[in-house]
């Protein structure tokens, strides 16, 4: 069995995998430093209060542009284990930066994203995401947690929790008893590739670390949306040479630094 088939394995198995150093540090310091330097990036973020008030800020982009971030969701890395773990060919649904700060970045509630997905439309969850690690994930500073197996369950009703839609907690509750809860620490650069229908959740940001990431969403073509929502429809990716990314990144920081003069 090779290292993919492997990673295709666990996905299916346990509805994540954990692919480490899936970026090398070079990329990653590239990738942080883009990030924060990015006024747009920071004029469009927005919060979303968890249960007890506490914000985690987020910006999401519909559409691949000429930037880092969409070169990351574009790269071969990416879009080809997506294509393998979920058995067809896959196009880009949307991406987004989690900006959580130290003391004061709020968690995410248990929820499935297929529970949000699938009033945009989309009929199946054939559906996944990879969430690239910007900086170090821990503990401390609320890094994914997930329950193992349980896209098995099926999609579950969802409903608000704060500013936040999270899975019936009644049913998480007995999810929690049934499926192991696995903390997704990740160093830098590495990534988790996870189903649309596993539970998953993040904790409040309590160390004095920030914890981003870059989370990049993907639907299948057959799974096209017979319905228009904020999301796109099928639409092929332009898959990029693993080997270019870090191109696009030194072009975008250069667009980025101010001027003289």
């Amino acid at each position: 069995m090779t290292v993919f088939e492997s990673e295709k394995q666990k996905f299916l198995s346990d509805g994540f995998v954990v692919v480490p150093q899936l970026f090398t540090p070079e990329e990653v310091s590239l990738l942080s430093e883009v990030a924060r330097m990015d006024q747009k990036l920071s004029e469009s973020a927005y919060g979303r209060e968890d249960g007890t008030g506490a914000v985690v800020t987020l910006a999401v982009r519909n559409e691949l542009t000429d930037d880092y971030y969409s070169a990351i969701a574009r790269s071969n890395r990416i879009v080809s284990r997506m294509n393998e773990f979920l058995g067809d060919e896959v196009y880009h649904y949307h991406h987004k930066l989690i900006l959580k700060e130290p003391r004061v970045g709020g968690a995410w509630e248990w929820h499935q994203d297929y529970g949000y997905w699938y009033n945009n439309g989309c009929l199946l969850p054939d559906m996944g995401s990879c969430l690239i690690a910007i900086d170090d994930a821990t503990v401390e500073n609320g890094c994914l947690q997930v329950l193992r197996g349980s896209h098995r369950i099926g999609r579950i009703d969802h409903g608000p929790i704060g500013d936040q839609t999270g899975a019936d907690l009644e049913r998480v509750a007995v999810a929690k008893e049934r499926f192991e809860t696995v903390p997704v620490e990740l160093k830098a650069g590495s990534a988790v590739f996870f189903h649309a229908n596993l539970l998953h959740r993040s904790d409040r940001n309590t160390s004095e670390n920030p914890r981003w990431a870059l989370i990049c969403c993907f639907n299948t073509k057959s799974n096209d949306p017979y319905k228009t929502s904020r999301h796109p429809n099928y639409s092929p990716i332009d898959v990029l040479a693993d080997d270019e990314v870090r191109s696009r990144g030194e072009a975008h920081r250069t667009r980025l630094q101010p001027t003289a003069g």
